[in-house]
């Protein structure tokens, strides 16, 4: 008999907690309160915050040219299976197909990850991996895209003290740093100060 796979979905992004110079990715049961948070680095946390947020980079990124070569190539990217956890070291098979056959290709998860955000291919996991690594949360009713979430040590939390015009000054420079994930952040705020 097989396995049922249940779909997630990324429902936040956040510097993680308990590691210094780390992110987590929370990704949520599609139909369910389970989540489950993954440590990932802070250039997989970006490559999957650029892809989440829709920003043009400058130049691709590891990710971008992995999916570019996948489409010159006519490989298609089916799905993603996060498919066992090992000492909380989760491990993911991407699911693609070429005109002849589907091979399963073993895969980190943030990696994972990142291809499926740019390719809207599902993701995946088991019940037992929901069991093992999972948190139950409440329903707070409350379902929307996902969060970027930036570190209240992070040096750009006084955002809300600067003015649009530096808000948007900051925006271009930390742009062509490619630190995105702190673009979001600026471009959320001059949103939100817009808004008033």
């Amino acid at each position: 008999m097989a396995v049922k796979k249940i779909e997630l979905e990324i429902v936040a992004l956040s510097h993680s907690i308990t590691q210094t110079n780390s992110y987590a990715v929370v990704l949520g049961e599609k139909n369910g309160f389970r989540r489950i948070p993954i440590v990932i680095g802070g250039s997989e946390a970006q490559a999957i915050a650029v892809a989440l947020e829709k920003i043009n980079a400058t130049r691709p990124l590891t990710h971008d040219l992995m999916k570019n070569l996948f489409m010159a190539f006519d490989v298609q990217l089916h799905e993603v299976i996060i498919s066992h956890v090992e000492a909380g070291v989760f491990f993911s098979n991407l699911v693609c197909s070429t005109q002849n056959n589907t091979i399963d290709i073993d895969s980190r998860t943030s990696d994972a990850l990142a291809l499926a955000v740019r390719f809207g291919c599902p993701i995946y996991t088991y019940d037992s991996i929901l069991k093992e690594a999972g948190i139950l949360m409440e329903d707070d009713g409350n379902r929307k895209s996902p969060k970027t979430i930036t570190s209240e040590s992070d040096e750009h939390t006084d955002l809300k003290l600067l003015s649009i015009e530096e808000l948007e000054s900051l925006l271009v420079e930390v742009l062509e740093q490619e630190d995105y994930i702190t673009a979001i952040a600026i471009r959320d705020e001059i949103k939100n100060q817009k808004k008033r």
